[in-house]
């Protein structure tokens, strides 16, 4: 597959200094969960544990991510990713752009945080409570997917065609997280990616003879 052009550090959005300290605690409770996941299993690690390892307290951690599941599933890439989608060319078809955006995302998580994502993948596929709750907060991926869908294209974001591109989007590519887990990360993600975009804009492929 063709790389994606992921944007450089300098590219990416300045941030001032207390949104900086906000991502840097969160990005030391992930890092800390992750650990004590891989050291001693998802269902053993507890908040406090975090905590401790983060060397925060409980309540920030809870300040920041409500629930376990959520340090789990969330990351730092969505405000990049709307930000890419806004700077597209007003011209180019929305399924180009869109190609472009979700490839950008998971060439940028492979590239920065691969073992991180195996990991969160997997635990979607094990563990019931992270998928029960990503399946919960794919609403707030939708709001902000519907925003640059609404922009982009001039539909109402709360119309319905737009609600219903938007979780078909979103669904798709929770599939691709879970196939890719399923099957042991051995098929190469990124053609995963093309293969489900396929199916979006094109429909299903026609049977085999």
């Amino acid at each position: 597959m063709t790389a994606a052009q992921t944007t450089s550090s300098a590219d990416r959005p300045q941030l001032g200094l207390r949104e900086r300290k906000k991502i840097k605690t969160r990005v030391a409770i992930r890092a800390a969960t992750y650990t004590l996941i891989e050291e001693q299993g998802y269902d053993a690690t507890t908040i406090e544990q975090i905590a401790e390892r983060a060397e925060v307290s409980p309540s920030t951690v809870f300040r920041y991510f409500p629930t376990k599941e959520d340090i789990v599933l969330t990351d730092e890439f969505d405000p990049i990713l709307l930000a890419e989608m806004r700077r597209r060319p007003a011209d180019e078809p929305w399924a180009d752009s869109l190609r472009h955006v979700v490839r950008m995302a998971v060439e940028a998580a492979l590239t920065e945080e691969p073992e991180a994502l195996r990991l969160r993948s997997r635990l979607m596929v094990e563990v019931p409570a992270v998928r029960s709750r990503m399946l919960e907060s794919m609403s707030a991926t939708g709001r902000m997917v519907t925003t640059a869908i609404s922009e982009r294209t001039g539909l109402a974001a709360d119309s319905f065609e737009v609600r219903v591109h938007t979780m078909s989007l979103i669904g798709g590519l929770a599939e691709i997280t879970l196939y890719w887990a399923e099957h042991g990360f051995e098929d190469d993600l990124g053609e995963l990616l093309d293969r489900a975009l396929n199916v979006m804009e094109h429909g299903l492929p026609a049977r085999n003879a």
